[in-house]
């Protein structure tokens, strides 16, 4: 075990310094060897300090049952923070460790570098401890079955949030407009003018609407104005809401986050001293992370693929390039190091997936069509918006607050902003219920189904559809 340790240690030394030399530029990096149990717990909780809920269990069962049974397996968890902490799975031959270990260092030159990570807390492992700790008083002060349930209904919407950075939300003041506000004495001796009997004038009627402006930010809109909630409930809600936008860039840069690190990991690996075993293996487990899905696209695949790309035509524009979008060569590298900077999976799929690309990687859209799936589209363009499409909002369905005072009964309105795909139903009237135990109110649901809008709702006892 001591030599396993001299082993990756020196492996690490060797793999920073190489990083560094191809210009990655990564937070320091700390590196922990853990047993199956403890990295599939990390795994399923997202980290390695967040609280307990009976749903992170279901998910670390899944996950051991599958590498139980061979059928997957993790081999790193790496958390974007500063410092940056690696987690390597104990089994691992050497070869396997280097590999994971470069993977490693990609990522956190992801993380420290890509612009939609910028607003994210880099001391997120320790604020997620200080949350899992207030939990855990609020269980033992209300009873661990009300907490549960609590966080039952938050976690089911938890993904309506606002994401943060530079492009997500900001805070506006709520200005009301200038015909709206209460007519202001102008002198002392506006009064004088009521002497002469005339009546006066009545205020204009104010705008009510709560919101103002329909808001994304289902999360941040209940736990600020639900008239039911208590204050621990709230700060419960503030805790998820603030963890979920940690996680979120994460989900908005999946396939291009992926594929630098697969970029990265090849090319720094292939400049390492290899014995031919090594060699050899290093070529089978590139392989079976480059392997093609057969249900959805492989990140690894595509994102590395597309980095390939792109530092070819940029280093080498044919003519046509040269003279059409004025490259000049020899810019591929710089290139790709810009895309890691400033774009996630939208936006990299949308700019750079190439009809040339789509042909090479047998990319197709595909659907149920009675009880077979079937090709249904194959066309460049088509199928590269398919994937854009399924991508907008981290491919969860986008819904807002219309109006908290729904019919003036203080009934809370939302209407899903339909985009070509429904809702699940089942799952919707699943969901009502908890968004009323947060409300405590009736709540409705504005949506199309079958090309025409309907409305559910739940009012405490029971679903029905409009």
């Amino acid at each position: 075990m001591e030599q396993e340790f001299k082993s990756i240690a020196q492996a690490i030394e060797t793999i920073h310094d190489q990083a560094r030399k191809f210009g990655l530029d990564f937070f320091p990096v700390y590196f922990e060897l853990c047993p199956a149990d403890v990295l599939y717990a990390f795994g399923a909780y997202g980290m390695p300090t967040r609280f307990a809920h009976w749903t992170f269990g279901k998910h670390f069962y899944k996950m051991k049952l599958q590498y139980d049974f061979n059928l997957s397996r993790i081999y790193e968890l790496v958390i974007n923070s500063n410092p940056c902490y690696a987690f390597l799975l104990e089994g691992n031959d050497l070869i396997q460790n280097k590999l994971v270990i470069a993977h490693v260092f990609a990522h956190s030159d992801f993380f420290k570098n890509n612009i939609y990570f910028t607003a994210t807390s880099r001391q997120m492992v320790e604020t997620m401890a200080v949350h899992a700790a207030k939990i855990r008083e609020y269980e033992f002060k209300y009873g661990h079955r009300e907490v549960e349930i609590f966080l039952d209904a938050v976690l089911a919407i938890q993904e309506h949030i606002e994401p943060p950075g530079p492009f997500g939300y900001k805070e506006e003041e709520n200005e009301e407009n200038e015909d709206t506000r209460p007519h202001c004495r102008e002198t002392p001796y506006d009064d004088l003018w009521a002497l002469d009997g005339r009546p006066k004038e009545p205020p204009p009627e104010r705008n009510r609407k709560i919101p103002p402006r329909p808001t994304k930010d289902i999360v941040g809109f209940i736990m600020a104005n639900s008239p039911e909630l208590e204050d621990w409930q709230r700060e419960v809600m503030a805790m998820i809401r603030e963890e979920m936008q940690y996680f979120w860039p994460q989900m908005e840069t999946k396939i291009i986050n992926e594929g630098w690190a697969t970029y990265w990991h090849a090319r720094i690996i292939r400049e390492l001293d290899l014995t031919p075993a090594e060699t050899v293996e290093f070529a089978r487990l590139h392989a079976s992370v480059l392997q093609p899905g057969y249900r959805q696209i492989n990140p690894y695949l595509v994102g590395s693929k597309i980095f390939e790309d792109i530092e070819k035509r940029w280093e080498n524009p044919s003519q046509e390039e040269r003279e059409r979008y004025g490259r000049t060569g020899g810019e591929g590298r710089s290139k790709i190091f810009e895309v890691r900077s400033c774009e996630n999976d939208i936006s990299f799929l949308r700019n750079y997936l190439t009809r040339e690309l789509v042909e090479e990687l047998d990319l197709y859209l595909y659907q149920k069509v009675g009880s077979e799936w079937v090709v249904v589209e194959k066309d460049w363009e088509k199928v590269r918006d398919g994937l854009v499409s399924r991508l907008i909002n981290c491919g969860y369905p986008y819904i807002v607050v219309e109006d908290a005072d729904y019919q003036r009964r203080g009934e809370l309105y939302l209407k899903h902003r339909y985009e070509g795909l429904e809702l699940d139903i089942s799952y919707l009237e699943k969901t009502l219920p908890y968004v009323y135990l947060l409300w405590g109110r009736p709540v409705h649901l504005e949506t199309i189904i079958d090309g025409k809008t309907a409305v559910f709702s739940y009012d405490g006892k029971k679903n029905c559809r409009r």
